[in-house]
């Protein structure tokens, strides 16, 4: 018999992916989220559109599962989760308590909840050229955003109740995901789905101006989707029971991202360095507690991701300067 189990934030990014790997894997799938996938149907055995702040709509939606993946979350990039604070904290909060009470009081085995690497402190963080950050370097806290705080605290309650023997609880901090089938627009995609997306205009429209917040000197590792779902799926059925790093240990700048994406493009952009929030100032996943655990890392070559996620968001954009010029 199928394993059943529920993926809450189905009809986002990661969460979307996720179903199909669960579905790949021989499971019946249950999606839910406030909407439905955006650019493809989700292949969920059932999706339910429910606001999981309510306790009821969360009592639904783990009802009869073997095992919940926990991803619904209020989040995107920077320039959304630093201007929308006591939204985030209030809304993913109730997300979560909800989501992990009513997964214990119905019986489900196992609960996976994703977690970020926002949770680390600022004050680690405050150089472009910094060691990778282990799980332990958390505390003490000091995250720079709401969204880091609501995660950590998470984080904690899955913990508590694993240890008080009321379910058993994975927990990943996730650092920059990144592919396909996300957003790539409006102000809540994270930087290469912006890159990608500015690239692909400058291509399209002819005019090489890439705008860039900052000087683009802040530094990340960025892992493809396909690389997460395995980690999550490793993790979830592993014995181990702390949060665990799933992200790329390789650490590139900005400015280094553009010009992977662009040299993929096979155009010469001009970056335009302009000010806007850029988060702290260099991050980077130490996979050393990773390889460990799981005995394995993240495989796909970040030119390789960023590849497949170009060439997608470039039919996007070609799609919407169409309809444009159509509406025009």
């Amino acid at each position: 018999m199928a394993l059943r189990a529920v993926v809450t934030g189905a009809g986002g990014f990661i969460g979307h992916h996720l179903v199909g790997y669960l579905k790949a894997r021989g499971y019946w799938v249950r999606g839910v989220d406030l909407h439905s996938p955006l650019y493809e149907p989700s292949p969920a055995d059932e999706f339910l559109t429910l606001d999981l702040r309510s306790r009821d709509n969360c009592r639904v939606a783990t009802a009869h599962v073997d095992e919940v993946y926990a991803l619904a979350a209020d989040m995107g990039g920077m320039g959304y989760i630093s201007s929308n604070h006591a939204t985030i904290l209030r809304d993913n909060s109730l997300i979560d308590i909800f989501t992990l009470d009513t997964a214990a009081e119905n019986g489900a085995s196992r609960l996976f909840y994703a977690s970020s690497a926002c949770v680390y402190p600022e004050y680690r963080q405050l150089e472009a050229e910094i060691p990778g950050l282990r799980e332990e370097d958390a505390y003490p806290a000091a995250p720079q955003d709401a969204y880091g705080w609501e995660k950590l605290m998470a984080e904690r309650l899955c913990q508590h109740y694993r240890e008080e023997g009321r379910i058993e609880t994975r927990i990943a901090r996730f650092h920059n995901i990144f592919g396909p089938l996300g957003t790539w627009d409006g102000g809540r995609e994270k930087a290469p789905a912006a890159i990608a997306r500015k690239v692909a205009i400058a291509k399209l429209t002819g005019n090489p101006e890439v705008e860039v917040w900052g000087d683009g000197e802040q530094t990340r590792s960025f892992c493809y989707v396909d690389d997460c779902l395995e980690g999550i799926f490793r993790l979830m059925h592993s014995d181990y029971g702390e949060p665990l790093n799933i992200g790329s240990d390789r650490m590139v700048t900005i400015n280094e991202l553009l010009a992977i994406v662009s040299n993929h493009a096979g155009i010469k952009v001009r970056p335009k360095h302009i000010p806007g929030p850029q988060g702290v100032r260099g991050r980077n996943s130490d996979n050393t507690r990773l390889r460990q655990v799981l005995g394995w890392e993240p495989e796909v070559k970040l030119e390789d991701g960023l590849a497949r996620l170009y060439d997608w968001v470039e039919g996007q954009v070609a799609a919407k300067l169409r309809q444009a010029a159509s509406v025009g």
